[in-house]
């Protein structure tokens, strides 16, 4: 079993040296603006799961994999290098969620937001159905008698007997 604080560092030594070698050394043209996110590796440093996103529509998105694929053994040459572990680990490319999901939250934001602003307008002219404040205040009524009845426990079962 390997230290994960040894994987962490190297996952992180990992995501630095992929992204220096991505802007230096890689002149692919298909390779659009490339961000890498994260990198995670497996407990045994073999294989390394490099998360990445592109800025730009999906033709852009397709073309930077094809690119991140057919750099991926100068990429892992690079990390071999600049890390110096007994094995290089494997490099797979993985398009990164966070831009989608953070479109789909904003984007549930706005409807919510929509939606408090219907309720909003549908309430400003409305009245209160009853009085304002429709609880009782002891000593509003002038019937003390039956408030002092009704704060009284009933401690039968129904048939006058006490509960047990």
């Amino acid at each position: 079993m390997t230290d994960t604080a040894r994987a962490r560092k190297l996952a992180d030594r990992i995501r630095v040296v992929v992204a220096e070698t991505l802007q230096r050394r890689i002149k692919d043209p298909r390779l659009g603006y490339v961000t890498i996110t994260d990198t995670r590796i497996t407990g045994d440093l073999r294989e390394a799961t490099v998360f990445y996103t592109v800025f730009g529509d999906d033709e852009e998105r397709a073309a930077s994999a094809a690119a991140l694929e057919s750099a991926k053994g100068v990429l892992r040459s690079e990390v071999g290098r600049q890390t110096g572990v007994r094995f290089t680990p494997t490099l797979t490319f993985v398009p990164d969620a966070l831009p989608d999901n953070a479109r789909t939250i904003d984007d549930l934001l706005a409807k919510a937001k929509a939606a408090d602003e219907q309720v909003r307008e549908a309430s400003s002219g409305a009245e209160y159905a009853g009085d304002a404040d429709p609880y009782r205040k002891p000593g509003e009524d002038g019937d003390g008698a039956a408030d002092a009845d009704a704060d009284v426990e009933d401690n039968t079962d129904g048939k006058g007997s006490p509960d047990a």
